[in-house]
């Protein structure tokens, strides 16, 4: 078996949803040892939805981003991490400016071992006094991811200008900049 293919089947799968995926992939692409991202649509019942369907918030998928990561160079816990400094945890079906059940944030974990992980940093989270509303990130076991359509992949970078005006018009870049203090380049 060439390297290449051998690399590829070393991979491991991690889910997470947090409001607009345009916003979720660009800091998981920036990560060493991810080597790609796929935003989707998962948690809903609808087989094959589309972004229109999707959006409706009557399919019960959530926007989500699907990272494909070796964990030889980047860990589940860094992966997870960078998922709880990318989103507000304290709202229900909300993210910023977008609003309905397709925007709630969950972390899909794939085994035991993620969901392990998960609720350990999530208790981590709720007992650092960072936040003065309730956690209510769901983590739940990851079901059938659907790809988005292509436009909507490294949305980031095909219509840079675009993005960067929904990042900030959203909220979210301010938001994210007040709890952190720093911000994504991307």
């Amino acid at each position: 078996m060439p390297k290449a293919q051998a690399q590829e089947h070393n991979l491991k799968i991690a889910t997470f949803a947090g409001g607009c995926f345009w916003c979720m992939e660009p800091p998981y692409d920036k990560l060493e040892g991810v080597h790609k991202t796929i935003v989707g649509y998962i948690g809903g019942t609808k087989k094959d939805p589309t972004y229109q369907e999707v959006t409706t918030g009557t399919t019960g998928h959530a926007e989500a981003v699907e990272v494909h990561f070796d964990p030889n160079v980047v860990s589940y816990e860094k992966l997870v991490d960078t998922f709880w400094r990318n989103i507000n945890p304290t709202t229900i079906d909300k993210q910023f400016a977008d609003e309905g059940s397709q925007y709630r944030t969950a972390i899909f974990y794939h085994n035991e071992e993620q969901k392990r992980i998960a609720e350990a940093s999530k208790k981590r989270i709720e007992d650092s006094g960072k936040y003065k509303d309730p956690i209510v990130t769901q983590i739940v076991a990851a079901s059938v991811f659907y790809p988005a359509e292509e436009y909507h992949q490294d949305y980031y970078m095909k219509s840079g200008i675009h993005y960067q005006m929904y990042r900030v018009g959203s909220g979210r870049e301010g938001y994210l900049k007040k709890m952190w203090g720093e911000k994504d380049k991307k």
